[in-house]
């Protein structure tokens, strides 16, 4: 690695080339070859945390001076910054996707059409991955790491405010992995960058935005590649009639408090009428010693004034914050009459990202886990462990809040499609068609694809 993190010169039209040539050999690496090289990354990354570090403190210098002159937040600050903790569990991430079964060469269904004619669907890459992230560093290892295990090449093009960061991990990576076919994971850096690789419809076959709903409304309407994310993560922890109110005092805390910065942080909390009174006198106390700024309907700001005497610190919700993604140490809340109620509004104003229920009575939390339309939903705990590493997934590229493909967090599963092996023994169409046509079998049977990349 050089002390200067330089990247390789070439073109983004000749790097997004190079991953399509790179894709086509990543496919046939065998399983402990990606293995390995998954590991002499995580390694490669620990032994560089003291030029990480020095990277990334530069590039939070930077962000600081920014959030000073108000272009960005201090959330958006602490999504970049790195420590040596952070790093560790970066390296720890990529070991996780090591460990992870092969998602390659599994036979999803196996079909006889006739005697010695076979129907395999067996899993594959994808084959180039593109993906635009900004702000978090880490991104581009876990993508990086879900991309080798699963067999695909990735373009990778992070924000200016983590290029530093950035450089460095790539380049990480790069070290780790000389046996790896060469080009299989490419870094753009400019912003027109941005729209060679969307245009690049021939040779991308996955686009991954991670941003802004703006910006991802801006991706899907700049191509014709398929393009798989989610905007924002407006997520919702209800506090129910039936709920046990310290254990939903602990978790609404949890939801906002532990990450805040982060897509899977409740942003909006609602609180059935019957329990509002009592939940709320301890609920608010404790988002007011985190430091949480609280913006609550009338009927919230109705009770606390008469449960407490912070009323004077809750700020009058809009419309607006029912559809805004905070990203910070802001809650809104709002008292519903029933679950019925709840269910509407987070329908009405969520993203489908992921929504929790907090009660005691089974019955009802069905009830709101069928009707809530969202990627994941809960029972009975924090919003915050929507994540691919905590689903035991290893890690993640991104969660998506579509219905097509892939939905909530999308691991290495998420990363692969599939196609038809047929094995026969000298078949003809014409047997099976006319007057005496030979009927098929299509009887399913309990067997793999023979051919499995295994040993190299």
């Amino acid at each position: 690695m050089t002390d200067s993190g330089e990247i390789d010169p070439q073109t983004a039209e000749e790097k997004v080339t190079d991953a399509q040539t790179a894709a086509l050999s990543l496919s046939n690496l065998s399983t402990p070859r990606r293995n390995e090289a998954l590991t002499a990354i995580a390694d490669t990354i620990e032994r560089n945390v003291d030029r990480i570090l020095e990277a990334n403190a530069a590039d939070v210098a930077d962000a600081e001076k920014q959030v000073d002159a108000g272009e960005y937040t201090q959330a958006f600050v602490d999504r970049l910054t790195l420590s040596a903790a952070k790093i560790e569990s970066i390296a720890e991430m990529v070991r996780s996707v090591a460990e992870q079964d092969d998602p390659l060469g599994e036979t999803l269904t196996a079909r006889e059409l006739d005697d010695d004619l076979n129907l395999y669907k067996v899993t594959v890459p994808i084959g180039v991955i593109g993906t635009v992230f900004e702000s978090r560093p880490d991104a581009l290892v876990q993508i990086s790491a879900l991309s080798l295990k699963s067999g695909n090449a990735v373009i990778l093009k992070g924000g200016s405010e983590a290029e530093r960061s950035n450089r460095v991990l790539y380049n990480c990576i790069l070290e780790a992995t000389p046996e790896v076919p060469s080009g299989w994971a490419q870094l753009i850096e400019a912003r027109e960058d941005v729209q060679t690789l969307l245009e690049m419809d021939d040779a991308v076959d996955l686009i991954m935005p991670r941003g802004s709903s703006s910006f991802v409304q801006y991706v899907q309407d700049n191509t014709s590649i398929p393009v798989l994310g989610h905007t924002e993560g407006v997520c919702h922890v209800y506090v129910d009639s039936e709920a046990d109110l310290e254990m939903a005092t602990a978790v609404a805390y949890d939801a906002k408090v532990q990450y805040p910065a982060v897509c899977n942080a409740v942003e909006t909390l609602l609180v059935h009428e019957s329990v509002a009174p009592s939940f709320l006198s301890q609920m608010m106390k404790q988002y007011r010693d985190a430091g949480v700024e609280i913006r609550g309907d009338e009927r919230t700001q109705s009770i606390v004034d008469t449960e407490s005497n912070i009323s004077e610190e809750i700020i009058a919700a809009t419309e607006a914050d029912w559809t805004t993604e905070y990203g910070d140490r802001i809650v809104s809340i709002a008292v519903v009459d029933s679950l019925t109620d709840a269910i509407d509004h987070i329908n009405m104003y969520g993203s489908k990202h992921t929504e929790s229920i907090l009660t005691q009575d089974d019955n009802r939390a069905e009830q709101f886990m069928r009707a809530v339309d969202a990627a994941s939903v809960f029972h009975n705990a924090s919003t915050r462990f929507a994540d691919g590493f905590r689903f035991g997934l290893g890690a993640e590229v991104g969660i998506s809040t579509g219905k097509i493909h892939a939905r909530g967090p999308v691991g290495l599963d998420g990363l692969t499609t599939y196609k038809y092996h047929l094995e026969g023994d000298g078949q003809q169409v014409a047997t099976y068609a006319g007057s005496d046509a030979k009927p098929f079998d299509h009887a399913e049977f309990d067997e793999t694809w023979p051919i499995r990349n295994d040993d190299g």
